[in-house]
């Protein structure tokens, strides 16, 4: 069995897909200091996490409309138009990801992601297509960097730790790959991780 990395496993948010709550609640709320304490309150990122978790939305946003009656538009827009909370692709990986692929090199994702807003959002990018496999965090309700969501990784891809090379932008998710002897790296643009794929031998020079 190789000691080398032979597959790559991408995080989604802030690296192939820009994401931020503030995309869609500032088509919502004009006041700026508004806008700023609803996400520091009401939808916030630690609790949109719970959802990445595996917890259903049917649980959280009545419970949520219930301690912020006022925002109960505002709370239905965040379970119904979660997508407008993604500007867009992450400049220039998607064009890595489609050289991997032409390449030959075996793809999986890893995220941190709703189980209800991923089968909203999975059906509009055909990048996805790409990708052997998608290990999603709340279809599993386990979320990095908890070690078992590695380990189903590793079940589902078949490959052993020190085959797969991973990119993420949580420095946190990287100390848990890491910890299980994957090569992992932390994201910041497109280039830096062209160079890093480059270096493992997966891109030529």
């Amino acid at each position: 069995m190789s000691k080398s990395p032979t597959a790559v496993v991408f995080d989604v948010g802030r690296v192939l897909f820009h994401w931020q709550l503030r995309a869609l609640f500032e088509k919502l709320i004009d006041n700026p200091e508004e806008l700023d304490w609803f996400l520091d309150n009401v939808v916030t990122e630690e609790w949109h996490f719970e959802h990445d978790r595996g917890r259903p939305l049917g649980d959280m946003v009545p419970e949520r409309i219930a301690m912020f009656p006022k925002y109960e538009a505002h709370l239905n827009a965040y379970a119904t138009r979660f997508n407008e909370t993604v500007p867009g692709p992450v400049e220039g990986t998607h064009e890595i990801v489609k050289r991997l692929h032409a390449d030959g090199v075996p793809l999986f994702c890893l995220t941190n992601f709703g189980h209800e807003f991923w089968n909203m959002f999975r059906t509009e990018h055909a990048i996805f297509d790409l990708f052997e496999d998608i290990i999603v965090s709340g279809t599993e309700k386990v979320a990095k960097p908890e070690a078992r969501i590695y380990e189903i990784v590793e079940q589902r891809s078949g490959y052993a730790p020190q085959q797969l090379f991973f990119t993420d932008d949580n420095a946190a998710n990287i100390e848990a790959a890491q910890a299980r002897g994957w090569s992992a790296h932390l994201f910041t643009n497109a280039p830096s991780l062209e160079a890093q794929l480059r270096s493992a031998g997966f891109l030529a020079d």
